[in-house]
């Protein structure tokens, strides 16, 4: 009985942990991978850039005009917007135009 307590017990750490962690740690990799010039990103330290290059293990970033910097591929966090070809539109597709300001003034002006 004990035994058995012991397996359920490492049954449930394993879904319940290490299998997210690993879901988690692919989807970065893969993430990483897909990287290229013209992605906004965020590294782990919190920097806000552009890529400019990708190398094999190297991604150079631009974070301001004319300011460049390297970083490791690892330190990447997040991707906030892919580069323009990624997100075409698709030929046959009608293009929304969203409004420039959605939000509409109501006050009254005495």
């Amino acid at each position: 009985m004990p035994l058995l307590l012991i397996v359920m017990l490492f049954g449930v750490m394993y879904f319940m942990m290490i299998r997210p962690q690993q879901k988690r740690r692919r989807e970065a990799l893969a993430m990483q991978a897909e990287l290229g010039p013209g992605d906004e990103i965020v590294t782990i330290g919190g920097l806000h850039a552009t890529v400019t290059a990708v190398d094999d293990d190297v991604v150079t970033v631009e974070i301001a005009p004319g300011v460049h910097a390297r970083y490791a591929r690892p330190a990447i966090a997040r991707v906030i917007n892919r580069r323009p070809d990624a997100g075409e539109p698709v030929e046959g597709e009608p293009v929304v135009d969203e409004p420039a300001n959605p939000i509409i003034e109501t006050r009254k002006n005495d």
